[in-house]
């Protein structure tokens, strides 16, 4: 198990499903009080009823990542909730649609960058300066695979997923000074609600998990288990990584 980082505080976006109500609730269970935060309020709050029934602390901010004023917003909540922020999650995210470059539109190109790219880089833009004021702190963003390699026909996701891992780096090694790690998680398919929908659409479990060495879907709580444990004491000597969680795809 993690680290104790019992006293310490937690932010994780797209917490109210998924990969990120994993980590939420993984968080917890080693102590940290946690931000949950998501724009689905009822699956949020239903994150936060699932800590406090394991003893632990959390509250909900309904959060779309995509607008500065509520990610502001949400980074205060946890100065005024808890007095600080420790570690952030930032895993919020769309899938946005199967298409190429020739056939996505404008909007969709840019609903999907601004929530999967433009969504991490203004959650560390506020997350930053919160941990200065506690002396550093902890960053990991939800990549993919698909910052890693390219398929075809997922045009704006790979954009958005290859310019977070860049992201990433750059902001490890701008901040390394300032006690201030940040890494970057790159799950496989992970059987989370947004492969569902794509299960549901008529791709098969057996396609989805084909890739990958283990040849199964992961669980959300494995992709948690990496999240926290680069957020712990154990990674201190951890920045600028991005590091596939993906049941041996990007090793073939």
């Amino acid at each position: 198990m993690d680290a104790n980082m019992q006293g310490r505080i937690a932010l994780v976006t797209g917490g109210g499903s998924g990969i990120g109500r994993a980590a939420s609730i993984r968080f917890a269970r080693v102590g940290a009080k946690v931000v949950v935060a998501d724009v689905a309020a009822e699956g949020g709050n239903r994150t936060v009823e699932l800590i406090k029934d394991i003893g632990g602390e959390a509250c909900f901010v309904h959060t779309d990542v995509s607008v500065s004023a509520q990610v502001q917003r949400m980074v205060q909540a946890a100065a005024d909730m808890y007095g600080g922020l420790d570690f952030a999650f930032n895993n919020a995210g769309i899938e946005g649609p199967a298409k190429g470059i020739l056939d996505s539109t404008e909007e969709e190109w840019q609903r999907v960058i601004a929530v999967d790219l433009t969504g991490v880089w203004l959650c560390m833009k506020y997350e930053i300066p919160a941990m200065l004021k506690r002396g550093g702190g902890a960053i990991v963003n939800t990549c993919s695979v698909m910052g890693l390699i390219a398929v075809p026909g997922i045009a704006p996701y790979i954009a958005a997923k290859h310019g977070v891992a860049g992201l990433t780096k750059e902001a490890a090694l701008e901040f390394a000074k300032s006690k201030i790690r940040v890494n970057a998680v790159c799950p496989g398919s992970i059987r989370t609600p947004m492969v569902e929908r794509v299960m549901a659409a008529g791709t098969s479990e057996k396609f989805l998990a084909a890739p990958q060495a283990i040849k199964r879907l992961g669980k959300p709580e494995e992709i948690a288990a990496a999240a926290v444990w680069l957020c712990s004491d154990a990674a201190a000597f951890v920045t600028g990584v991005t590091m596939p969680v993906d049941g041996g795809w990007t090793a073939q």
